[in-house]
């Protein structure tokens, strides 16, 4: 596979990420955090099994199988939770802001693995990724630090996960392209997280599921774009640009806000927009400073 073309695959998993947010909010809604997580991945492994199939894991680079699958399924137990677990749709869309550091964090990491040097540009777009966080958990007030604390303290954990889970995603994408060789166990992988999410499920009281007409056809779509748009993202950063997917993935926080915003009904005001933008922008700015001189 040609290196431009694996790039254009990865780059197809950025509009079908921009709507799994508002999607993982309304299944979890009706069939709970945790139970409706493990549909999802469940149907997702089954939409894998039949587009991608099964690797032979024999075949795979024991770093990348034991390292890789163990950062893959912690990051997205602690994407589809942190949405889950957030106190409504509008503050479920602000965690996924959270969420969306990634980038900027996966070029810092590259540049950093790659022995080269770092420049104050990218620190600089760091910052500007940091300062549109804040803007956008400040509510209507911006970076207004006792506004920004009273939000993270009525639904901490769901934060804490975001933001764990973008230095988990920004590490796994890097040592997926430095250790896959070629390999892709984007199969197993989803695999496993949906066993973890069951485990979970059966461990712990739970609420009733209710399954509506509704309920199943976002259950099928959210599905279809995370098995499908996680097989196109992993093709692209083991073949293609690492580089041009991460900058390119700039768009998907404003993309993902919009189509949340649109499927939740959830109204978001100016400095939400704003932060949003500003997320964007530090990944530019990031990305701007990998360039060769």
């Amino acid at each position: 596979m040609t290196l431009s073309r694996a790039t254009t695959i990865g780059l197809t998993a950025i509009l079908l990420w921009s709507t799994i947010i508002g999607l993982i909010r309304s299944v979890t809604g009706a069939l709970g955090a945790v139970g409706g997580a493990a549909m999802i991945y469940t149907l997702s492994s089954s939409i894998l099994l039949l587009t991608v199939g099964f690797p032979k894991i024999s075949a795979f680079p024991r770093k990348y199988l034991f390292c890789g699958g163990l950062l893959f399924v912690t990051y997205e137990l602690c994407l589809s939770l942190s949405v889950g677990l957030a106190g409504s749709g509008s503050q479920a869309i602000e965690v996924s802001m959270v969420n969306y550091l990634w980038p900027s964090l996966t070029l810092l990491l590259t540049v950093i693995t790659d022995g080269k040097k770092l420049r104050p540009l990218m620190l600089a777009g760091m910052f500007v990724c940091l300062a549109g966080v804040g803007k956008v958990i400040g509510g209507e007030h911006g970076l207004s630090i006792p506004d920004m604390t009273a939000n993270i303290a009525s639904s901490p954990l769901s934060y804490g996960l975001a933001f764990v889970g973008a230095i988990i995603w920004s590490i796994y994408c890097v040592l997926t392209k430095n250790t896959a060789e070629g390999c892709n166990g984007i199969t197993p992988f989803f695999m496993l997280t949906a066993a973890v999410l069951w485990l979970k499920f059966s461990l712990a009281d739970n609420a009733p599921m209710d399954f509506t007409f509704r309920v199943i056809v976002d259950l099928v779509i959210v599905s279809c774009a995370m098995g499908l748009g996680y097989a196109a993202w992993n093709t692209g950063i083991i073949h293609g640009n690492v580089t041009v997917l991460a900058t390119a993935s700039y768009f998907t926080p404003v993309l993902s806000a919009l189509f949340a915003t649109l499927l939740l009904g959830e109204p978001l005001g100016y400095a939400f927009w704003m932060g949003a933008l500003m997320v964007s922008m530090g990944s530019v700015i990031c990305w701007w400073a990998t360039r060769k001189k």
